[in-house]
């Protein structure tokens, strides 16, 4: 049963997140596009170089909300589709059984400045979960 929601109980995602780390700088920004549809952008920057980025897209049809990345160099740059299969005030899991990794994304809202996305499902038969901590970054 996918729960029925509106985009604005998502409304806690838009802004710019980010995780500095030794091994580079993850940065996550979302904007309201209009009443459906939320943009975002996400990033891993190590010094000079991206190792990886992708667009996204929250979207709002018919009562149901799907997370949808264009990851760079990955699905033939391709987007897929995730919907919605759990939310509430503080967490959005989205899932996709047919995606190769991850099957799930979950975010996790900690603090209104801090959040947890997590990407898991099984990959080589293995369960396996990534987790991106991120802090809320004023507006430059």
């Amino acid at each position: 049963m996918r729960p029925s929601i509106n985009i604005e109980k998502a409304a806690w995602l838009l802004g710019n997140w980010q995780n500095k780390t030794s091994r580079g700088t993850l940065t996550e920004s979302w904007q309201k596009k209009d009443d459906s549809t939320y943009t975002g952008k996400s990033a891993f920057v190590r010094g000079t170089d991206t190792l990886s980025s992708e667009t996204l897209t929250l979207e709002e049809r018919k009562g149901r909300l799907y997370y949808i990345p264009v990851v760079k160099n990955q699905n033939n740059g391709q987007p897929v589709t995730f919907t919605l299969t759990s939310a509430s005030a503080n967490q959005l899991v989205f899932e996709n059984p047919a995606h190769d990794f991850p099957q799930k994304i979950t975010y996790t809202l900690i603090t209104n400045d801090s959040l947890v996305a997590v990407i898991s499902g099984v990959r080589n038969g293995q369960e396996r979960a990534q987790q991106f901590p991120m802090g809320r970054v004023a507006e430059k």
